[in-house]
């Protein structure tokens, strides 16, 4: 549903972005036959690549649809920089020209130039940027004794959203950067995928890559709710949530990854010292359902004398996860908001949104991800592989 009122939204916003652009463009100076000329070819141009999104939401599994998916994606980022400067910049220069009493507001006519070539620029530096992860370090203490594991090298990823916009070489980059780390233990916070499996190109190579993670204690991971088939329209599910199936090939992939997926139950690590507890989506659970273990049942049985480290892949139910028990939460989801300003916003809608926060007494993890959902770009933002240092003292 909110995927179809988004559609409404969308082309409401291109079709008055899409007006005011020509009337800006017209107020130029240097704006004459020639521009008259070109107005058509500009149009179908914009009308173009503002369908394109349409087309890789609405139609049906195809190469062409993911070919739509891949440069709409582009285009929506690109768009959303380009909308929020030509309103930024046109009602800036609606100001200044009523402070210099310009009845004729010519400052107006530099509008679209100066919205494109930011737009540009930035689109261009956020893609680029985005296919660099980097290494952050965090170290936590958790006081609970143990025998003989007194420290415990954990690395966070999530968010890989493997699909139409991915490519083999970040991903290469990211596990060279976890192997790096001599990690004890890999874990993967969810959404390995962006709600399909067809649209990522040569998935064998990205397994291929994902199975070379080294790992003491092996590589541990729960799905997010975008581990699921689904059509997608600017993010928004255009299917209801009880056909959001995950599918057999999803399943595999994680298989030859060698990532070991968690649901709903914990697994013993590093000897026997360590209990580690993956969580189920409580979004969309894979199966058509949202039903998942309340916090109480899923601990329920956990030896809490030990470190309780908890896998999810949205950073809610804190408070339930440190009533019973758990010392540790690890998660993405957020991307620390992908795209400025979002960031500005995530710490708005979550008590934490991104990095390290003590929350009712117990340590929780957010981090950014390596991979970007939608466009394909991170301004603002790092594409991250978390290390966590964590200490049993």
């Amino acid at each position: 549903m909110l995927g179809k009122i988004f559609l409404v939204v969308y082309i409401l916003i291109q079709t008055v972005i899409s007006v005011m652009t020509e009337k800006l463009i017209r107020k130029n100076k240097h704006y004459g036959e020639l521009g008259k000329r070109t107005r058509p070819f500009r149009l179908a141009i914009y009308i173009f690549l503002a369908v394109l999104p349409v087309l890789g939401a609405f139609l049906p599994k195809c190469g062409f649809k993911y070919l739509c998916m891949r440069y709409g994606n582009i285009w929506l980022g690109f768009f959303i920089y380009y909308s929020g400067l030509m309103l930024f910049t046109s009602l800036l220069f609606l100001i200044v020209s009523k402070i210099r009493k310009d009845p004729e507001k010519k400052l107006l006519g530099h509008t679209f130039t100066i919205a494109a070539i930011l737009s540009i620029a930035v689109t261009t530096y956020g893609l680029v940027h985005s296919q660099h992860p980097k290494v952050v370090n965090y170290e936590l203490s958790v006081n609970k004794q143990t025998e003989s594991v007194k420290e415990l090298k954990v690395v966070l990823i999530a968010d890989l959203h493997l699909s139409v916009n991915s490519r083999v070489d970040a991903t290469e980059k990211m596990v060279e950067l976890i192997n790096a780390e001599n990690p004890d233990l890999v874990v993967v916070a969810g959404d390995i995928f962006t709600s399909n499996f067809e649209g990522l190109k040569n998935p064998e190579k990205y397994s291929e890559a994902l199975s070379k993670i080294k790992s003491k204690y092996g590589v541990y991971a729960v799905y997010g709710n975008h581990d699921v088939d689904e059509d997608l329209f600017s993010g928004f599910s255009i299917s209801p949530a009880s056909e959001a199936f995950r599918t057999p090939e999803i399943e595999k992939f994680c298989t030859v990854s060698g990532f070991k997926i968690l649901y709903d139950e914990p697994v013993s690590i590093a000897d026997g010292e360590v209990t580690l507890v993956g969580r189920i989506d409580g979004e969309k659970a894979g199966d058509g359902t949202k039903d998942r273990m309340d916090a109480a049942t899923l601990l329920n049985g956990v030896d809490k004398t030990k470190p309780v480290i908890v896998l999810q892949h949205e950073p809610i139910e804190f408070k339930d996860l440190a009533d019973n028990g758990a010392d540790v939460v690890l998660c993405g989801h957020t991307h620390n908001g992908q795209i400025f300003p979002g960031n500005l916003f995530v710490p708005l809608f979550n008590e934490n949104g991104y990095g390290v926060k003590r929350v009712y007494g117990i340590d929780t993890v957010v981090t950014a991800g390596v991979g970007y959902y939608g466009p394909p770009i991170r301004v603002g933002t790092d594409s991250e592989v978390t290390v966590v240092d964590l200490r049993f003292e």
